[in-house]
């Protein structure tokens, strides 16, 4: 085994685009697949989150006339859909995935607990944990702290299009400078957006660390269970 025995992976709606300008890009969700199915095999227990801004996003209603609880409520769903992609995906390629669901949404997916992903992680499952925290206002950042912090994850990994935290966004800032290691002080301090203030405090307080890596690099996401520094890391 490598450095980690249990992981939260949280996935990017806007990184299942791919190069699209909405939606879920086949080649990106299959690349997924394959790289949860390749850590799962090494024995590492995998709970996964994912965003829904490929879809919808709650906030950007507001400007269309939606309602602020409804629009949440809606991007809740998009996550499920996200979810239930990647878990037909991850089958295809011959994994184990299972989706829980923050609200009640059988036979979609089963009620989200504790005790129901552990033991789906003891049948060899990737939990997938859909509908974000079943709460409007709330972001999946926060879905998956509280998830990582529940399920006992041993780090939160947030998989996105960049390879890690930087002084500036390097897709508009060339000369943008990466970060190899923050404390969640340094980060803090230096208004980072590594992830929005609710789920860093969570993980802050619970001693939680975040690592930001590419998730669209194949290998990745193996090299950093495996213990390879990949992305940022930010810790107390």
């Amino acid at each position: 085994m490598g450095k980690y025995n249990r992981v939260l992976l949280k996935l990017s709606g806007e990184a299942l685009m791919g190069n699209d300008s909405y939606g879920i890009n086949p080649s990106i969700l299959s690349s997924y697949a394959m790289q949860v199915k390749e850590v799962a095999e090494l024995g590492v227990e995998v709970g996964i989150v994912i965003g829904g801004g490929n879809i919808f996003r709650g906030l950007s209603g507001l400007s269309k006339g939606v309602d602020r609880v409804k629009g949440d409520q809606m991007g809740m769903l998009a996550t499920v859909i996200n979810s239930l992609g990647l878990q037909s995906a991850i089958e295809s390629v011959g994994g184990k995935a299972k989706v829980f669901t923050a609200t009640k949404m059988e036979p979609i997916g089963e009620l989200y607990t504790k005790a129901k992903v552990l033991e789906a992680f003891k049948q060899g499952f990737v939990a997938i944990i859909a509908g974000g925290t079943g709460n409007p206002f709330f972001t999946t950042d926060t879905a998956s702290a509280l998830r990582g912090v529940e399920i006992e994850a041993q780090a939160l990994l947030k998989g996105t299009r960049v390879d890690g935290v930087y002084t500036a966004d390097p897709e508009k800032d060339p000369s943008a400078i990466k970060y190899d290691e923050l404390t969640f002080n340094e980060a803090y301090e230096k208004r980072l957006k590594v992830m929005d203030l609710t789920a860093f405090t969570m993980c802050s307080e619970n001693n939680l660390p975040i690592v930001v890596f590419d998730m669209n690099t194949e290998g990745n996401l193996k090299k950093l269970v495996l213990g390879e520094k990949i992305g940022t890391l930010v810790r107390n």
